[in-house]
């Protein structure tokens, strides 16, 4: 589950895995973030995901989840609405690029974090991720990745490359 507040409306929701997996659920939140209003929809219908992030650029609404594999790592799964939190929602494929990108580099989605600039400037993103180790859950580490935009299926998609080292204060260079 995660929780999400819209930039122009700072209305938060929250988005659960719900069914047995087989759906998202987006519920919106009261204006002080402690009960549901009671407006709420089904995301993703019959696609058994978890693990989800949303985050908005330019305008549009993104998602990032995990398919449903307990403890071992599958594909990342990524979508677009260019409307609305509510949708409709196209779904992208996986973000991630190059070799493990079908592990989401041995891990999970957790958050997006926003990245200002401090001037102003374009907004950058980096995907965290759970590397879970289910042998020793208090081993399990993060992943830690800036997000690339590129065009595919005629939409503007997340892109995440798997990077040994990056540095965040040169993200705008």
């Amino acid at each position: 589950l995660t929780v999400f507040v819209d930039k122009k409306s700072t209305t938060a929701y929250l988005i659960t895995s719900s069914e047995d997996n087989a759906v998202m659920h987006i519920n919106e939140l009261t204006s002080n973030y402690t009960s549901f209003t009671g407006k709420w929809k089904p995301l993703f219908q019959g696609r058994y995901m978890e693990a989800p992030t949303i985050f908005q650029r330019n305008e549009k609404y993104y998602f990032i989840g995990s398919g449903c594999t307990a403890w071992k790592p599958n594909a990342a799964r990524s979508a677009v609405s260019t409307s609305s939190i509510w949708g409709p929602w196209t779904e992208l494929g996986n973000p991630c690029r190059g070799e493990d990108a079908d592990t989401t580099f041995h891990s999970q989605s957790t958050y997006v974090l926003p990245i200002s600039d401090g001037k102003g400037g374009e907004e950058r993103f980096m995907f965290a991720a759970d590397r879970w180790n289910g042998m020793n859950l208090s081993d399990s580490r993060y992943v830690w990745l800036p997000i690339e935009f590129g065009v595919a299926e005629d939409e503007v998609s997340p892109m995440i490359h798997w990077q040994d080292e990056w540095d965040v204060s040169k993200a705008w260079n």
